[in-house]
């Protein structure tokens, strides 16, 4: 039986987007509409909230970086922020001018990369804060925003582009069509079985890339329901997020469509999904303002 919890952030229209289990075994997101990082305490369920020193940088997204401490995109500030386990924030001005970093991931190489997704270019900068943006390969216009890591290698879907982009670390871009066109592919996950799996927002669905490239797409069924995050279970299911419908959906690896689950809390605004270490699963009621947790 699936059965949901929902846990309060304090700052009203804190508007949580893209959450992470931190090196600290706690929840960490990101506030986009009070510029705030914000922790959820996973052992006794407190929230603490740490101010950014930009005002309206709206944070979007976030990852653990291989220093023990969290880094973040600051999409409205045109920076990248980095947050250590105590609070404390250091920014990193963009070089290119409005760029809306958005997506966030460790790459093999140690470093943290990013979209920039108003200048269709992947950025990647080091610990010291040295950025380096690499945009040849990449189609004007695409928008790229999530990123993951296989094969050594970062992965990007494309929102306005039809396409997802593979980009190694010394910059060399693939491209993969996506057999819908506009289907507006945004967050991305590496499945257990080594494949790719992304949701396909005005698609109304999930698609799949494997190891070859090729891509495989698959309906969910409730129309129109803006599919916006996506995360695998150990078991190879996909649970995933239907915004508008405000609904969690439910799909095996096979592309079948398992259930759908109502989100008890109305118009929360589902966005990202994910699990933790300890098998928890969370997403973010981006307009409700919750933290929303799954019990499965």
């Amino acid at each position: 039986m699936v059965t949901f919890r929902a846990h309060k952030i304090p700052t009203p229209d804190a508007r949580p987007y893209i959450c992470v289990e931190g090196p600290d075994g706690n929840l960490w997101f990101c506030e986009s509409g009070s510029s705030k990082i914000g922790r959820l305490n996973l052992a006794d369920d407190s929230f603490t909230e740490f101010a950014l020193p930009t005002k309206n940088a709206m944070p979007i997204g976030i990852i653990p970086g291989a220093d023990s401490a969290l880094w973040f995109a600051e999409k409205q500030a045109n920076q990248i922020g980095r947050i250590t386990l105590q609070g404390e924030v250091t920014e990193f001005a963009l070089p290119t001018p409005k760029s809306g970093p958005d997506g966030m991931m460790l790459g093999p190489d140690g470093n943290v990369w990013f979209s920039m997704t108003e200048t269709s270019r992947i950025g990647c900068i080091t610990q010291k804060g040295e950025i380096t943006e690499f945009s040849e390969g990449i189609p004007p216009g695409s928008k790229p925003l999530s990123i993951m890591v296989r094969d050594g290698a970062l992965w990007f879907s494309q929102a306005n582009g039809d396409h997802v982009g593979r980009i190694t670390t010394d910059g060399k871009v693939t491209n993969f069509p996506i057999p819908t066109k506009g289907s507006q592919p945004r967050a991305m996950i590496t499945h257990p079985d080594g494949s790719i799996w992304f949701v396909q927002t005005s698609n109304n669905g999930l698609g799949r890339i494997d190891r070859d490239g090729s891509i495989t797409e698959f309906k969910a069924t409730t129309p129109d329901a803006s599919l916006r995050g996506v995360c695998a279970t150990p078991d190879g299911d996909l649970w995933f997020t239907e915004n508008f419908a405000n609904k969690i959906g439910r799909m095996d690896s096979a592309g079948r469509m398992i259930a759908e689950y109502d989100i008890p809390t109305p118009n929360s605004g589902a966005r990202c999904i994910g699990l933790t270490s300890g098998g928890r699963m969370f997403f973010t009621g981006h307009d409700a303002g919750i933290i929303g947790e799954v019990l499965n």
